[in-house]
């Protein structure tokens, strides 16, 4: 395909929703038999499903998680991808680690990580040479966009972290297009260049990830004569949504499925509720199926005005791993979810944690239309048995609490 002239990096981004859902749909069940057969970890967690009847949204809503917390126990039981791989780490092209330490395979598949399409969208095109200043030791983060610059037929130079003048000076030196990196080094690359006299003017767009882009940030780069977009992309995921000109949330890639659920559990919330981000992809190499992320987010309504039609996400919104230790407990999100389990009515609850008099005090607020009356004392019977500590319950009227994904506040330094 000849992409020089488009405004898409191909027609997959252009499809209506339906048909990119039933696409998906036809093709998840081969890749679940893949998994399984190909991986002793999925081997084990779908041994007993019918994967050819998770053809569906609600369908795969019903397959267990994999969280990111897990990968080191079972790496540390099955080195060095913890069963999770369809191959030996021999057989990568590539092998990275992350801190954990959790160590993440690279397939061998061009653009494996599919970076290709959030440069695109954020104006990269052939022959372009892109500044590249993510890490190439030890984490992937540099490979990952290497690959996708090269796939896209750009040219590269590996510039790294840190080293900052002579960054500027290659940067002054070579002209490139852009800049891949986060948007906080992008700007230490500017004031260095404005210090030492350095023209980097030739930097007319950037790739960002790794951090927070603040509306000032993005101006300050944006004043600087650089249109900056952002990148949403894991080290075992590759990438997840990207941000396209019109800036209104990020975009989900093509080649992955992503859910948002109630943190702690697997259950898909409500459209625009903040919840865990969860992804299934259709790497051959790593087929991780519902892989938790820990990253909060939201659905936004709609589609982007840029013409892309896959779903929106509002972009990174918190952790959703807010494990919190109380009088020497720790208290998972996990734990709530199984304590509400058999409590339907409740539409929305969070444990929030306070210490007046310096005593530390367990308060479950729970949302609900109307309170049976030995509910609290059902729940705080629960909250004993599970988290191993008293609390009280408090009742509150539906959207009394805020939508922001907290499952657990630990309040204790507002107090």
């Amino acid at each position: 395909m000849n992409r020089q002239n488009t405004d898409f990096y191909d027609e997959l981004e252009t499809r209506s929703p339906a048909e990119r859902l039933q696409a998906q749909m036809q093709a998840l069940p081969a890749q679940l038999r893949y998994a399984r057969e190909n991986t002793p970890a999925y081997a084990a967690l779908l041994a007993d499903v019918d994967v050819d009847s998770i053809n569906s949204l609600d369908a795969l809503a019903g397959l267990p998680v994999t969280r990111k917390s897990e990968l080191i126990d079972a790496q540390g039981r099955a080195r060095p991808f913890g069963g999770f791989a369809a191959g030996t780490a021999g057989r990568m092209r590539r092998v990275f680690s992350s801190p954990g330490p959790i160590y993440e395979p690279e397939g061998k598949a061009d653009d494996y990580w599919r970076l290709a399409r959030a440069l695109y969208a954020a104006g990269f095109r052939r022959d372009d040479l892109i500044h590249n200043a993510y890490s190439y030791h030890f984490t992937p983060a540099g490979a990952m966009m290497e690959t996708g610059a090269q796939a896209l037929g750009c040219g590269v130079f590996p510039a790294g972290t840190g080293q900052t003048e002579l960054q500027v000076e290659a940067i002054a030196g070579l002209q490139p297009d852009g800049y891949v990196g986060t948007p906080s080094f992008l700007r230490i690359l500017i004031e260095k260049a404005a210090e030492k006299g350095q023209d980097i003017s030739s930097l007319k767009k950037a790739l960002v990830s790794g951090e927070a882009l603040p509306a000032s940030l993005r101006e300050l780069l944006s004043s600087a004569g650089i249109d900056v977009l952002q990148a949403y992309a894991t080290a075992d995921l590759g990438l997840i949504a990207y941000e396209s000109p019109a800036m209104e949330g990020l975009i989900v890639d093509e080649g992955v499925i992503v859910e948002i659920v109630r943190p702690g559990t697997g259950d898909p919330v409500a459209e625009g509720e903040v919840g865990e981000v969860l992804v299934t992809t259709f790497s051959q190499a790593y087929p991780l199926v519902r892989f938790a992320t820990g990253d909060l987010s939201a659905v936004l309504p709609g589609t982007s005005a840029c013409g892309r039609t896959n779903m929106r996400i509002k972009g990174w919104m918190g952790r959703a791993d807010q494990t919190t230790k109380v009088k020497g407990m720790f208290i998972h999100p996990e734990q709530v979810a199984r304590l509400l389990r058999d409590y339907p009515d409740v539409l929305r609850a969070r444990v929030v944690v306070t210490n007046p008099d310096n005593r530390d005090h367990l308060e479950l607020c729970c949302e609900l239309e109307h309170a049976p009356p030995a509910l609290a004392t059902e729940l705080e019977a629960g909250m004993k048995e599970i988290f191993k500590l008293r609390g009280s319950v408090r009742f509150v009227a539906p959207g009394t609490l805020a939508n922001d994904g907290k499952i657990i506040e630990d309040a204790r330094a507002l107090t």
